[in-house]
């Protein structure tokens, strides 16, 4: 084999190689969107999408991880009337002051 065509036979697998190794990186993690909740009462409880997310107490604490764009959430405690909001979650943090009315005698 002359040394011309060894050179093109190297540079033929290092082209192969260079664009087979763009399937080699992962792609980069989707976006998420993390909700902290500060609520009154603290017995509140705290539902995205009609699925319990956890009570207010936690997620005042910890963030609950989801998927940015729209969602609802249910706010509910025992006494209080329920709130519903439908908010449009960005990535990053994303904190709700929530202050449910309590339900008269």
């Amino acid at each position: 084999m002359s040394v011309e065509l060894r050179r093109r036979v190297l540079l033929l697998l290092l082209l192969l190689c260079v664009a087979s190794c763009k399937s080699c990186i992962p792609p980069p993690p989707p976006p998420v969107a993390k909700l902290h909740v500060n609520a009154v009462p603290d017995t509140t409880t705290v539902y995205v999408d009609g699925q319990y997310a956890g009570s207010a107490r936690v997620l005042a604490v910890k963030a609950k991880e989801l998927r940015p764009g729209v969602t609802y959430i249910t706010f509910k405690a025992p006494g209080h009337f329920p709130h519903d909001v439908r908010l449009r979650l960005p990535p990053g943090t994303t904190t709700i002051d929530m202050k449910l009315r309590p339900i008269p005698p």
